[in-house]
């Protein structure tokens, strides 16, 4: 199923591969990650629902959509671990937005059924860790059937509604768009361990042109560590401190390399284009094996960075030029003396 939306923004990266602009996303058409897509889609896009979000990021780099929706964050859950992990290995991608969707769920069930029927809720891990709490005081023994999505959980009692076959769960934890849209009832609304919690999705597109630098950013990094030196978290961490780089999310991964081996995924605070970013990246180069470059994009909240005195890009032209002026009078020595 294809849907064309209608907002209106223009997008960095490459160009669409054909024709319209197409936006793969964690689908089916109903779930958070949708809402997320309608923040920043294109006018005359066209949304094609993935079933995980690995799979809507291979869409990009297969060449069969332009740009990926995914989540990427949730504030209580922390890091999605699938979205970081298929962004840093592969054909590279660029993440060029991201948006911030508030989560409310809704417990939702087939017409006529009744609160005291549910033995099974079906729905995502993330969102079942967001109301896990709640279920099992409220709906004693629940027990969770893990789905792809929210929707998912949504649609499948829709599609099956009304029919012999017995059902995977009782029913659903999703929003109240699925709700509607999957011809299900809500039993209880704004269901939720931690009110005002909010989950961050990121649009990812092949290597392209980078958004401009706004003066509130973030750069997004994979660095892998050497496995053999004492201290080396701290040498990593100290390229940016001595910099007057902040970091706003840094988790570790594993390597796929054996046990005890380990990569981190950073979100910088700041943009490629900013002096202090790129002095923080040419000491991470000079000193850990590896770095991937996933993108520099705004923060979607605004936040401007906090640039301490002695970073700011004048300070590092000037600091430059006076070091040029020494090696040139260096050069000038050596050739006449």
């Amino acid at each position: 199923m294809v849907q064309k939306v209608a907002a209106a923004t223009n997008l960095p990266g490459p160009p669409p591969l054909d024709g319209d602009l197409k936006i793969s996303f964690l689908g089916p058409f109903g779930t958070f990650t949708e809402q997320a897509v309608w923040q920043v889609a294109p006018a005359g896009a066209q949304l094609l629902p993935a079933t995980s979000a690995p799979q809507a990021l291979e869409a990009v780099r297969n060449g069969a959509v332009d740009r990926a929706v995914v989540p990427i964050e949730n504030s209580i859950e922390g890091g999605v671990n699938a979205t970081i992990d298929t962004l840093s290995r592969g054909e590279n991608l660029h993440i060029v937005a991201e948006m911030i969707v508030p989560v409310r769920f809704v417990l939702a069930a087939r017409p006529g059924t009744t609160m005291a029927d549910i033995r099974t809720v079906g729905t995502h891990p993330h969102a079942w860790a967001q109301c896990r709490i709640w279920s099992e005081e409220t709906l004693p023994n629940v027990v969770h059937v893990p789905t792809t999505s929210t929707a998912a959980a949504a649609e499948l009692l829709g599609e099956l509604s009304g029919e012999s076959a017995e059902l995977p769960f009782d029913a659903a934890l999703c929003n109240a768009t699925s709700v509607e849209r999957y011809g299900l009832v809500a039993l209880v609304t704004d269901v939720a361990d931690n009110p005002g919690a909010v989950t961050r999705f990121i649009m990812a597109a092949r290597p392209g042109s980078l958004p401009p630098a706004t003066g509130a950013d973030k750069t997004t990094i994979r660095v892998s560590l050497p496995s053999d030196e004492a201290g080396a978290l701290l040498m990593m961490l100290e390229q940016f401190s001595v910099r007057g780089v902040n970091l706003s999310r840094i988790e570790s991964r594993p390597s796929g390399n054996g046990l005890g081996h380990y990569d981190f995924s950073i979100d910088i605070a700041g943009h490629v284009a900013e002096e202090r970013v790129q002095a923080a990246l040419v000491g991470l180069h000079r000193t850990c094996p590896s770095v991937q470059f996933l993108g520099s994009y705004p923060r979607v909240d605004g936040v401007r960075a906090d640039v301490q005195r002695g970073t700011h890009d004048t300070d590092f032209v000037e600091a430059r030029a006076w070091v040029d002026g020494l090696t040139g009078r260096l050069g000038h020595a050596t050739t006449h003396g």
